[in-house]
């Protein structure tokens, strides 16, 4: 076999090795901080502080998003809590309200309410009446 036979033969095991060699290199120059020093880095630190921020603006979105969803269970919970006692005071607000319950509730006060008993009269005007009503308003 001929020299440039050899070599060709041994050549991929050689890219294999430098492969290898170069991955090594990479890793301990990461370890060693080599790549903060490169010029492409940075050309990118803009690019990186700005991905930097926006991880940030994610993350503390996310806190105040389950922040907000805790506050909403807290406050339905609450209205479960509320709501037979709110349907217990508007019963009982029906009730008092009732024709009937006023007259007895300003029976027992005695402050001197008396119940209408004469029904309520509707007042009719013709067209005439509203005109006139209309222009001492205006007048006035």
């Amino acid at each position: 076999m001929s020299q440039e036979a050899k070599k060709e033969e041994f050549s991929d095991v050689r890219k294999k090795r430098n492969e290898k060699k170069r991955s090594t290199e990479i890793f301990f120059d990461i370890l060693k901080g080599k790549f903060l020093a490169d010029e492409a880095f940075i050309h990118q630190l803009p690019y990186i502080f700005f991905l930097a921020a926006l991880g940030i603006v994610y993350i503390a979105n996310s806190y105040h998003a389950e922040k907000k969803l805790r506050e909403q269970k807290q406050l339905e919970l609450q209205l479960r809590e509320l709501l037979p006692e709110a349907l217990t005071i508007s019963a009982q607000l029906m009730k008092i309200s009732n024709q009937t319950e006023v007259v007895k509730l300003c029976k027992a006060k005695e402050n001197g309410l008396k119940e209408n008993i004469q029904p309520p009269v509707k007042i009719v005007l013709n067209p005439r009446d509203k005109r006139k009503i209309t222009h001492n308003k205006l007048s006035q």
